[in-house]
This record gives structure tokens, C-alpha cells and sequence, in this order.
């Protein structure tokens, strides 16, 4: 089974340098949507999602070492992606992992893409589709069919 598609991997307790110097920022954030707003530029900016890649980079979706993910840069698959989200997002002090839902989506009709529902109160959540953004999806969206 690919890691973190359909279950969410552990949150490490020790986080790479330059990922705890990310955290230490987004606590600094005003409230949750600001910190999931900062949250989802530092990940857009280091890396990218591409359709054609998921499929020759195939093995690298069971690369789980967070450090790993994080000293990397350009392509990361949706889950790899979104793992590293997840982190941020509970480090930062604002979530709790129970505020943080894996959805999972088709793209093109045929290939499984998974993409995250952030929940900022008991009214409001957000999608966020960090590797959707090369595509043009923006924050909130979520890529799916063609789109």
C-alpha cells in the first residue's frame, strides 16, 4: 500500500533545521488561516506536483523520513507534499491533526490524487492542493477531472 494515501503517517517529534526555522515563522502567524496561507506559499515555493512525473517517479511515493522530503526541492507527489503540510500546519501550534483531513480526488478520470480539507472553526474549512498550484489551482481548490 503507498504510504499516506489512505492513512496519515506519524507527525515526527524532532522536524529537519530549516523546517523547524519554517514552524518557528508560522507561529508568528495571526490566526489559523494566516498560518495555513503561510503554510502552503513555503511548500508551493520549494516544490512542484507534475502529472507526468507521478508516474516515472513512482517509488519516491514511498519515501516517508521527513527529513528526506524536506531536503528536497522541485517534484514531490501529492501525498509526500501534503505530509510535509501536515506538519507545518500541526508544529505551528494552530491545528491539531484532527482539524486536518486527507481527501481523495480522480484527475484526468483516472489517476487518484489526494489533496487536503483544513478546518479553521466549526463553520469554515479550506481545501489545499499544494501541488495543484503549477496547474493553476488556486489556494482553496483542489484539482480534479480536468481542472
Amino acid at each position: 500500500m503507498i504510504p499516506n494515501l489512505f492513512s496519515k503517517l506519524r507527525i515526527p517529534k524532532k522536524l529537519p533545521k530549516g523546517m523547524q526555522k519554517a514552524v518557528e515563522k508560522l507561529r508568528k502567524s495571526k490566526n489559523k488561516e494566516d498560518c495555513l496561507r503561510k503554510a502552503y506559499n513555503i511548500l508551493t515555493k520549494k516544490y512542484r506536483g507534475y502529472h507526468f512525473r507521478t508516474y516515472i517517479r513512482f517509488f519516491e511515493l514511498f519515501i516517508t523520513d521527513a527529513n528526506k522530503l524536506w531536503n528536497k526541492s522541485g517534484f514531490l507527489h501529492c501525498t509526500n507534499m501534503n505530509y510535509l503540510m501536515r506538519i507545518l500546519l500541526v508544529k505551528s501550534g494552530f491545528f491539531k491533526e484532527n482539524d486536518i483531513t486527507p481527501k481523495l480526488t480522480l484527475i484526468w478520470y483516472k489517476s487518484i490524487h489526494q489533496y487536503l480539507n483544513i478546518k479553521i472553526n466549526r463553520n469554515k474549512s479550506i481545501n489545499v492542493d499544494p501541488c495543484g498550484k503549477v496547474y493553476g489551482i488556486k489556494f482553496g481548490d483542489f484539482a480534479h477531472g480536468f481542472h
